[in-house]
């Protein structure tokens, strides 16, 4: 049987500010039998972890270039890459790695998060998933196969279905992508949006004019989109 690998991290720095001085991490490997997949993933407990009943949660997905079994390609984009540099966010940060020449499974991440609400001090009100490019296609994914498990989806440069919009047009979701993007079009966010609209949602839209596919640096680097992730909360 294959196994899950844990590996965990906890870094003490302040939110969105890095510090080159203090950049050590602990980190741990642990094990869970149950996953038949060997899905491993980076787990991140804010500081003062223990002081505080429950934490909001973001699961971030990444793109198609991190899969594999190398987990430190999770830190290549995204918050994770923040994390790694010195960033501090006050939220249990869940990363994991999709295996090579594999897409995202939404059962198995269903799992994962089920997994990590028992074990962990989870808010299961303020759970939030987001993701870059094939990770943004397993965020459209995730909030169409479980509508009201999420507070809120930040998916960016990615593709959905717009025929399961109407499942879950009142989840508070900003889309972000580049107008210049030559691997996902821009018309693949459009068509989301506009069927989210449709659907009686209010979905905020962000382009970048002059971006191509790294639209995530831009998202992922400002205050304003952790200000805005975690001030929802699921009704």
């Amino acid at each position: 049987m294959s196994r899950l690998l844990l590996i965990s991290y906890v870094v003490v720095f302040p939110f969105l500010a890095a510090s080159a001085e203090n950049s050590e991490t602990q980190q741990s490997v642990q094990r869970m039998s149950d996953d038949k997949n060997g899905l491993q993933y980076l787990l991140y407990l804010p500081d003062n972890y223990a002081t505080q009943a429950r934490w909001p949660l973001v699961l971030f997905l990444h793109g198609s270039g991190e899969r594999g079994d190398a987990i430190d390609q999770v830190k290549k984009h995204g918050p994770p890459k923040l994390v790694a540099a010195g960033k501090r966010f006050p939220f249990i940060l869940v990363s994991p790695q999709c295996p090579r020449n594999q897409r995202w499974d939404v059962i198995q991440l269903d799992a994962l998060l089920n997994q990590l609400e028992a074990k962990y001090r989870v808010d299961g009100n303020r759970i939030y998933v987001t993701g870059l490019s094939m990770g943004a296609t397993g965020t459209w994914a995730m909030i169409a196969a479980a509508p009201n498990r999420f507070a809120a989806i930040a998916p960016i440069c990615g593709r959905g279905n717009p025929g399961t919009a109407k499942s879950f047009a009142t989840t508070p979701t900003w889309v972000f992508h580049g107008a210049q993007d030559p691997t996902v079009p821009i018309r693949e966010s459009q068509r989301m949006v506009e069927a989210l609209k449709a659907a009686g949602g209010q979905p905020r839209f962000t382009v970048y004019p002059n971006a191509k596919h790294d639209s995530w640096t831009a998202a992922y680097g400002t205050a304003e989109f952790y200000d805005w992730l975690l001030s929802q909360e699921r009704k």
